[in-house]
């Protein structure tokens, strides 16, 4: 266990501390890739494209004084155009480059060096033309990587967030992990309090996207680690779960 001095060094870590640390975007050695490889092609979903997605039409200032944390929900099924919206929202990429050798993607959310060191994972329980089961994101291909069907996935994913049962009426719950090294390459210590800033960006997009459809979200801080990480299948040492979100209809 840290102590909270440790936890406080952490907090106070900047950029000045790295001075003598070369880091290894420094030492040239090869840029970790832009987002998890795709397991199995066949098992890919094409979503609503950017170009065509719904626009709420709701004003800004509206939507920020009605955004709250909303945890009632109807247990219906969201479809699949509007979660297309609130992935695109959160991850979207707007734009690939090459810089000095390396391959940049700008997204809809800010991030520290344009690293992007989270991905996106979806618990499905209610949107229509999706089976239950556990999904991931492709930001570069705007596609859904069907992953693996669990029995009994409403009450595993309940049982991951500490027995929060609004969870389990919820349409679908974004689990957001952390690939440390796609931010350390560059940012070497100071990759863990820039992951967590990126992962509170991304959640307020998801926040401010949802309100805009009339959908509820709750972020989920207060989860089991273990639990969470075998429910998705990662290792929790080189991929782990940092944040959660439920969203569902009001």
């Amino acid at each position: 266990m840290k102590s909270y001095e440790e936890q406080r060094f952490f907090l106070n870590c900047d950029l000045g501390s790295m001075q003598n640390v070369q880091t290894d975007q420094q030492k040239k050695l090869p840029q970790p890739p832009l987002e998890k490889p795709i397991a199995n092609p066949d098992n890919l979903i094409d979503l609503p494209v950017p170009e065509d997605l719904v626009n709420p039409g709701k004003d800004l200032y509206e939507i920020i004084n009605q955004r709250r944390s909303r945890r009632k929900y109807t247990a219906e099924a969201i479809d699949l155009e509007h979660l297309s919206f609130l992935l695109w929202c959160t991850q979207g990429v707007k734009k690939v480059f090459d810089r000095g050798g390396n391959k940049i993607s700008l997204r809809t959310v800010p991030s520290a060096g344009a690293r992007h060191p989270l991905e996106t994972y979806l618990s499905v329980l209610h949107v229509e033309g999706l089976e239950q089961g556990i999904y991931r994101y492709c930001p570069l291909e705007h596609q859904l990587e069907f992953l693996h069907a669990v029995d009994e996935l409403p009450n595993k994913t309940v049982d991951a967030c500490l027995e929060q049962e609004f969870v389990g009426d919820s349409s679908v719950i974004f689990f957001w992990t952390a690939i440390p090294y796609r931010c350390e390459w560059r940012y070497a210590f100071m990759a863990a309090k820039l992951i967590l800033l990126d992962a509170g960006h991304v959640c307020q997009n998801l926040y401010l996207a949802a309100e805009a459809l009339c959908l509820g979200v709750c972020g989920i801080a207060a989860y089991a680690q273990e639990k969470s990480n075998e429910l998705l299948k990662v290792d929790g040492e080189d991929e782990m779960v940092v944040y959660i979100a439920s969203v569902g209809k009001l």
